[in-house]
């Protein structure tokens, strides 16, 4: 299970002759993981092709668009892959904490579609997922599956999300409309967001379906592999703009929620590059990490109750766990009209910046509270940068906002409501439930990950334990080239070239 998709080579011509023939009747080309991280290097002509593709459309050309770097549009190129920077006035911090928005990403508007390209297209160039017979399985709680099934959807294969039923109606509503059966296609299954286990004793059973393959993403290397290639080049690239603006500012660290640990894979970069801390958020009714801990939260994408198997846990140098009630609360301030006034003309918050938190979801404010509660652990000064991510914007939540307001604010959402909240979530957020890891923390937490992945999923203690060393991390770098040029082969095979010029491995 744990080599699953971690091929260089074809294993299955058969498989991948007939896939290169489905994509060539279908026109469909593959983007690399190098022109995800550079859009730059994408060919002019399939450049000047998405002018006239909408970017929420089942489109071939839209796997060009999986990447940091769409503006606001979703139709151009941006020079910096768009990002906000929170001023001081909304954050009670002096250091620079900057967001980068996942909502410009297309189809889904989320980054998680960019995990689930990672995913499943070294299957398709490898010989492993065959379009014309499998099903792709996308176990989730939040946005990954919504990714997998638009990708399964471009691409021609049958998707299958698999959701903890307590999630947010909007997330139904869009699979409901992609899915090509959703009454066979959305499967259900018991509890919220802390309820991963659940999901996985679910995948078991369509497992035994040999036509079904799972990409579980808490355990899939191409997750952290396309996280560390492409969204650590992108949040590099976002704190050079704001140090080109700034000179002198230093990146101190990166706050991500813990989720499936791929998005945690930037900070491997930022940190190598950068010298930034890694700073791993999780809910403070599910604290995992920090306490070994337990429970049920709403701050919908995160995950929890495991330690997932690419989670580089020896890398990580923080825990911060953030409460649900701030995440709930900040969220009705962020979305409505009482709360963005008060922050405006109480607190002198740009309306520049206000207009900006409409692209925050609960997991980013999740990652901007862990980057307050950073700020002030480490006494950070203006001349300190923070760099964290906005997974998804508030358009997945309107429903939740509903359910918000009657379970924090039963007489209703008013000006005192809205500065108790900002007092006590935002300029209020303390230092506590937050832990800088020494080496006996971090093998407290890579053991924990024994219950799951050796105990319940059958990984061998030596695979399992083989991921305490760095070097197994920097060996998996070595597949990025390897699949690049592997996507290069099966493209020109797809347009017709030479079996001299492109044969498979």
């Amino acid at each position: 299970m744990a080599k699953l998709g971690l091929e260089k080579e074809v294993v299955d011509k058969g498989v991948y002759e007939r896939t290169v023939a489905r994509f060539r009747e279908a026109k469909i080309v593959l983007p690399t993981f190098t022109e995800l991280a550079d859009p730059t290097k994408i060919a002019p002509e399939i450049r000047a092709s998405l002018a006239d593709v909408d970017p929420d459309s089942a489109h071939p050309r839209n796997l060009f668009r999986v990447h940091w770097w769409n503006d606001d549009t979703r139709r151009g190129i941006a020079d910096v892959p768009r990002y906000v920077s929170l001023p001081s006035s909304l954050t009670g911090v002096p250091a620079r904490i900057l967001v980068a928005l996942g909502d410009r990403f297309p189809m889904i508007a989320a980054h998680k579609v960019l995990a689930a390209y990672g995913c499943l297209v070294p299957r398709i160039v490898t010989g492993q997922f065959d379009p014309t017979a499998h099903r792709a399985i996308w176990p989730s709680t939040g946005n990954y599956c919504r990714g997998g099934v638009a990708i399964s959807r471009i691409l021609g294969c049958h998707g299958v999300a698999v959701l903890p039923e307590g999630m947010s109606r909007e997330r139904f509503a869009w699979l409901e409309k992609w899915c090509l059966s959703p009454a066979e296609d959305i499967v259900r299954t018991p509890g919220t967001e802390s309820n991963v286990k659940e999901i996985y004793d679910e995948c078991a059973r369509i497992d035994r379906d040999p036509q079904n393959i799972i990409f579980n993403q808490f355990c899939e290397f191409g997750n952290y592999l396309i996280h560390l290639h492409v969204t650590g080049r992108a949040l590099e690239a976002v704190f050079n703009a704001e140090r080109a603006a700034h000179p002198g500012l230093t990146l101190a660290a990166y706050t991500s929620a813990t989720g499936s640990a791929g998005t945690l894979a930037a900070g491997d970069w930022l940190k190598e590059k950068l010298g930034a801390r890694i700073v791993a958020v999780e809910a403070t009714e599910c604290p995992t990490l920090l306490y070994n801990g337990y429970g049920e939260h709403n701050i919908q994408g995160i995950g929890d109750k495991h330690v997932p198997y690419i989670h580089n846990v020896m890398n990580t140098d923080m825990v911060a766990d953030v409460s649900e009630h701030a995440t709930d609360t900040l969220y009705v301030l962020f979305n409505t009209d009482i709360g963005r006034a008060y922050l405006q003309n109480r607190h002198g918050v740009p309306a520049s910046t206000v207009a900006e938190l409409s692209h925050f979801g609960f997991s980013g404010i999740a990652n901007v509270l862990a980057a307050i509660k950073t700020a002030k652990r480490l006494r950070l000064g203006p001349d300190d940068a923070i760099v964290t991510v906005a997974t998804d914007g508030a358009a997945m939540y309107g429903t939740e906002r509903d359910k918000a307001v009657a379970k924090h604010f039963p007489r209703g959402f008013d000006e005192v409501a809205a500065a108790e909240t900002f007092a006590r979530y935002m300029l209020g957020q303390a230092t506590d439930d937050l832990l800088e890891l020494g080496q006996k923390d971090r093998e407290r937490i890579f053991s924990l990950g024994y219950f799951t992945w050796v105990e319940q999923q059958g990984v061998s203690i030596a695979e399992f334990d083989a991921r305490k060393k760095p070097s197994f991390w920097r060996g998996l770098r070595s597949l990025i080239a390897s699949w690049d040029g592997m996507i290069g082969e099966f493209n020109a095979r797809v347009r017709g070239s030479s079996a001299k010029e492109a044969s498979p491995r």
